[in-house]
């Protein structure tokens, strides 16, 4: 990994409705304290913060905290859970992205 990459596994997930989802972020530049979770919605052009993970604070936002959940460090790795699909909305483009901040 090059100093400023970000590395999300796996990069495509195809699931259907009742099965898991498990998504990593790492990254490789020290200056980088937190990782970031987003959303984007089929057909859509905005993209929704889910959450982030900075040092032992795990943090997901209201909207979707009965749906998702967010683990890791944020110093250089953090996970994405989706514990079943079941809603239609879950559809979506996810993706992680690392900052200071």
């Amino acid at each position: 990994l090059s100093k400023n990459s970000v590395h999300q596994t796996p990069t495509v997930l195809i699931k259907h409705p009742g099965e898991e989802v498990l998504i990593n972020c790492s990254h490789s530049n020290p200056n980088f304290d937190m990782i970031q979770w987003y959303k984007q919605s089929a057909g859509k052009n905005d993209m929704a913060l889910i959450g982030y993970a900075r040092f032992s604070s795990l943090v997901v936002e209201d909207q979707f905290k009965d749906t998702y959940n967010v683990t890791g460090n944020g110093g250089s790795l953090a996970f994405f859970h989706i514990a079943k699909l079941s809603r239609s909305e879950d559809s979506a483009v996810y993706f992680c992205a690392a900052s200071k901040a």
